[in-house]
């Protein structure tokens, strides 16, 4: 499963947790994150019904991710 929050190239990839990456520019906005085998992790059913709430900042760019090792 690959969530995209915007287009373009990423600069880093990062796996966060086993099977999760996320996907970042240079400036560390976060592209998208992929999560390997989903349908293994959770059931399709399950999938299909998310939904996500995300805060204004995610629509005006006054957010920024912070990247750090």
């Amino acid at each position: 499963m690959n969530i995209k929050f915007q287009s373009g190239k990423y600069s880093i990839s990062k796996e966060i947790a086993d099977g999760i990456i996320v996907d970042y520019t240079k400036d560390g906005r976060v592209i998208s994150i992929e999560i390997l085998d989903a349908s293994k992790k959770m059931p399709m059913r399950t999938i299909k019904d998310i939904t996500v709430a995300l805060p204004v900042e995610a629509f005006t760019g006054a957010a920024v991710a912070n990247v750090s090792d």
